[in-house]
């Protein structure tokens, strides 16, 4: 599974509409509205890295106040569930 990071700018009087916008696409699993230089932050999940370009410029940058992408795809995932899991394994409680 690839994952990527994307950062949005938008319309600031639309923000709650295009994060719902964005939410309801395949391949998205959360939209975050934040503070700093971008409006929102979408996790996008693939299968194959083509499928990332379907994704972003094919579908997120074409929602009516999108005004820009910046897209940082991840090398590794680490997160804490993970690593509970990990050294879990095999512990009895």
């Amino acid at each position: 599974m690839i994952t990527a990071i994307v950062l949005i700018k938008t319309s600031v009087d639309r923000i709650p509409e295009i994060a719902e916008s964005i939410a309801a696409l395949d391949s998205v699993s959360e939209v975050f509205s934040v503070t700093g230089t971008y409006d929102l932050i979408a996790m996008v999940r693939v299968k194959e890295h083509e499928n990332l370009a379907d994704v972003i410029p094919g579908r997120i940058s074409k929602i009516p106040g999108v005004e820009g992408t910046d897209t940082h795809v991840a090398f590794r995932t680490y997160s804490q569930h993970d690593l509970e899991a990990a050294f879990s394994i095999g512990l009895d409680n």
